[in-house]
């Protein structure tokens, strides 16, 4: 049936091909977004009618209906294994906050226009899409819930149908989306990533903005190919076009001319999450004052350049993807936390409106507006680079007792390759305990997050059990094991309440019984007496209470339980 309608169609000139697979954004006004069940008829239809779509039902969301993914290549062959032979694959994702649809409409059209050839068709690119990833959000449709926001008139909600912020969840994936997410990009194992958004904050002139994937994060050769030479082409390729682009404008409510730093996505984030399997990515934020139909052209515009630089490029990235792993072996360091290098200043060309400050007619308090009468091009403080400020040494593997299924599952689902112990073995490892952090007073995303973790190391002999999981870190999740594993890592299993169990203690004393124990043990061992001792004269406070006293023995005695705070993931170094 593809074949028949095929030829019929290419029997036709281009303007009847395309207007046969008009998009809903092109049948409207240029100021509407398609709906959920219109974005799916209409790649339905393309996946019937051109041999080179394949639309593939994938795994559910929170919302109770399945994502999807559609799949462009010429040569009609859609098994990624095969794919992977001589071909790069790019991986869109559209609608993660669906009051931002300019990428849905944009690349509803992008297929279109490759299955009729009114575009070059890649001949060394396979493109995958997901057509909508917060199916839920989608449809909780309004047109009020994006202030400010120039159109389209109605469009869907930022949170999904549980209230989750998608593009907050893609680590520790507390959704049925992000792990439906998961399988997808392991499915296809993308080379390059792009997330369509749209951007909140300044005024200025561009329509066409973007986060990119932190290049110190991404690796040494790979961060250097993407900053220096990938994203600049895709970019002049965008300025031969007339689009002008800067870096998201990573600030709110005051001026960007003061200038601005380059955003850290952490894996909690898309373009972050890609970045742990060594995939280069970016967030296009077109400006949300800009008019819609301007909005859905950049973004067309981005991806178009995207792929025809990918095409003529493929083989390099996936070298470079290759080699980009031999940074992350055992016995090298690993950066866990950054921090702006203030030191490190580049000028960064930007055009801007000149912004002030008036009364406001709410408050008669100062508020700040822009005129766009007077554009401005000027050059602005730009901070790109970051410092290390917390590192950890790469073992050889990590030690998971089995009963962190909820860990576990999150590992597995992420295509990391583990082994379990064929029976009970006494392994000697690096254990830490969690000796501070701090929580968050306000809930984040339905959890209270930790962070300012800190841990004391020590190497001890664990007995583990038959079933345990040994995970060597001689994989290509090897990023994805330190960022969650490492519990000072930011976007940590630990820092997401993965473990919050250890932290509360299960057996405690009463202090009349505990006395004459406490007594006992003073008078028997020598080594705690002098401790204690010594603790009382470098500790004024500490001297002078009692029952500090009484809990400092019971917690350097056998009776105090040693899983109260020992964190339960070990190091095989």
């Amino acid at each position: 049936m593809k074949k028949v309608t095929l030829l019929l169609f290419l029997s036709l000139p281009l303007f009847a091909q395309k207007k046969m697979y008009t998009t809903p954004y092109e049948k409207g006004n240029g100021n509407q977004t398609a709906t959920y069940a219109e974005t799916i008829a209409f790649f339905k239809l393309l996946d019937k009618d051109f041999e080179s779509i394949s639309m593939l039902e994938m795994d559910p969301t929170d919302s109770g209906m399945p994502l999807h993914i559609v799949i462009f290549n010429p040569e009609k062959v859609f098994d990624f294994e095969k794919i992977h032979q001589n071909k790069a694959v790019l991986l869109l994702n559209n609608g993660i906050h669906p009051g931002e649809p300019d990428g849905i409409d944009a690349t509803m059209m992008l297929y279109r226009d490759l299955a009729t050839g009114i575009v070059k068709v890649p001949a060394n690119t396979v493109i995958v899409n997901i057509p909508i990833y917060n199916i839920g959000g989608a449809l909780n449709r309004n047109s009020y819930s994006r202030a400010n926001q120039n159109g389209p008139e109605s469009y869907g909600f930022r949170g999904n149908s549980r209230n989750y912020d998608l593009n907050r969840d893609f680590l520790k994936s507390d959704t049925k989306n992000a792990r439906s997410f998961a399988r997808i990009f392991h499915k296809v194992q993308p080379d390059v990533f792009i997330d369509n958004h749209v951007s909140n904050g300044a005024d200025y002139q561009y329509t066409f903005t973007y986060i990119a994937t932190h290049h110190q994060k991404l690796g040494d050769k790979l961060g250097a190919y993407w900053k220096d030479e990938m994203l600049p082409q895709i970019l002049a390729n965008l300025k031969k076009k007339k689009i002008e682009s800067v870096p998201y404008v990573n600030i709110h409510d005051e001026k960007p001319d003061g200038g601005f730093e380059q955003f850290m996505d952490y894996p909690r984030y898309s373009t972050g999450y890609a970045a742990m399997f060594n995939v280069p990515g970016s967030m296009p934020e077109t400006h949300m004052l800009k008019e819609y139909s301007q909005r859905v052209k950049v973004t067309y515009e981005y991806m178009l350049s995207s792929i025809e630089y990918i095409d003529k490029n493929h083989s390099r990235i996936k070298q470079l993807r290759q080699e980009n792993l031999q940074q992350y072996k055992p016995g090298l360091k690993y950066t866990l936390q950054w921090e702006l290098d203030k030191t490190k200043v580049t000028q960064l060309p930007f055009l801007g409106y000149e912004g002030g400050y008036k009364p406001s007619k709410v408050s008669g308090k100062p508020r700040l507006y822009y005129d766009r009468n007077k554009p401005f091009s000027k050059n602005v403080t730009y901070y790109q680079e970051y410092k290390p400020t917390l590192e950890v040494i790469i073992p050889e593997a990590y030690v998971i007792p089995q009963q962190w299924w909820n860990a576990i599952e999150l590992l597995k689902l992420n295509n990391i390759i583990m082994e379990q112990l064929q029976e009970d073995k006494v392994l000697e490892v690096e254990s830490y305990r969690i000796a501070d952090y701090k929580t968050s007073k306000f809930p984040y995303e339905g959890h209270y997050p930790h962070n300012s973790t800190q841990v004391a190391a020590k190497t001890q002999t664990v007995q583990f059990r038959k079933g345990d999981y040994i995970i060597s870190t001689k994989q290509p999740g090897v990023k994805y094991l330190l960022e969650t594993l490492e519990p000072q890592a930011v976007d940590s299993y630990f820092n997401w309440n993965f473990f919050d169990a250890i932290l509360q203690q299960k057996e405690y004393f009463s202090a009349y019984v505990f006395e004459d124990t406490a007594a006992k043990l003073l008078k028997e061992d020598a080594t705690l007496k002098a401790a204690f001792e010594k603790k009382k004269q470098e500790d004024k406070g500490f001297a002078e209470d009692g029952d500090a006293q009484l809990d400092w023995i019971y917690r350097n005695s056998v009776y105090y339980e040693k899983t109260h705070m020992e964190y339960p993931v070990y190091r095989k170094l």
